[in-house]
């Protein structure tokens, strides 16, 4: 099962679990999901699409429920959906914020609720869940989209100890600045990071996918520059992170 799959990242994992054999059970918000589930099966493998808002306690429900309906295992959980709300905090929509918070860390925490107990039962699955370099510093300008994220990459290594002896792996996909439609989605055009050269999404997903099925507990995905920008997070203090970040995602610093 994959979130957020219509296009992106989720788009790219998607599509490689089918050339691996799965079948797939695939979710976003909008209608694009549909197109994307045609195109999955061309792989030979069964798609089941559903088109849900998981910002919502009931799109989330509505697509357990079509898992339900299935009668089949889950062996492979990709939870990705996730959106970004660029712009100074004081001034960002408030719903567009709260929207991010239930969609990046309710449906993580929802799906995990309700898929994790049969994978364990069953004593076999995998979980990646989508996180992001954001997790390791402060965000100015996305300040909920880090914090999401920050929660995420917690949740996910917390997760991966709390079942490590049951025989389901959790696996947190770090990628940096990627080429999707996040950047505009995100009102970040118009920012450094929003302009500048992006890693490309299938790659990204190729290394996620694996590093899921080799079992580890994160992999930072894309260039070496995101690795860097990893391991410098370890060392920096949370100011000097903060500022750097600020340099990025600041309005109007694509043109600085």
């Amino acid at each position: 099962m994959v979130t957020g799959a219509s296009d992106g990242i989720g788009y790219e994992l998607a599509k490689i679990f089918a050339e691996n054999g799965f079948d797939l059970v695939v979710c976003a918000e909008d209608g694009g999901i549909v197109e994307a589930a045609q195109a999955f099966a061309s792989s030979g493998c069964r798609v089941e699409s559903v088109q849900a808002d998981l910002a919502t306690f009931d799109g989330n429900e509505q697509l357990c429920e079509r898992i339900r309906s299935l009668g089949r295992p889950v062996d492979a959980l990709a939870l990705n959906a996730g959106v970004g709300v660029g712009g100074p905090f004081i001034e960002t929509d408030l719903a567009a914020d709260l929207e991010l918070i239930g969609l990046n860390i309710g449906s993580t925490v929802h799906l995990a609720k309700r898929l994790l107990p049969e994978m364990v039962r069953r004593g076999s699955g995998r979980v990646l869940i989508t996180s992001s370099i954001a997790s390791t510093m402060p965000a100015p300008f996305e300040a909920t989209y880090g914090g999401s994220k920050a929660f995420v990459q917690s949740f996910a290594q917390a997760l991966r100890e709390e079942l490590k002896d049951t025989g389901v792996s959790v696996t947190a996909l770090m990628p940096g600045p990627t080429e999707t439609n996040f950047f505009h989605r995100a009102g970040l055009d118009d920012t450094r990071v929003g302009a500048a050269e992006k890693d490309d999404a299938a790659e990204v997903a190729r290394q996620g996918f694996e590093a899921l099925m080799a079992g580890k507990d994160h992999v930072v995905a894309g260039s070496l520059k995101n690795n860097l920008e990893a391991m410098g997070a370890k060392v920096l203090p949370e100011t000097a992170k903060a500022r750097l970040h600020r340099g990025l995602t600041e309005p109007g610093s694509a043109k600085k």
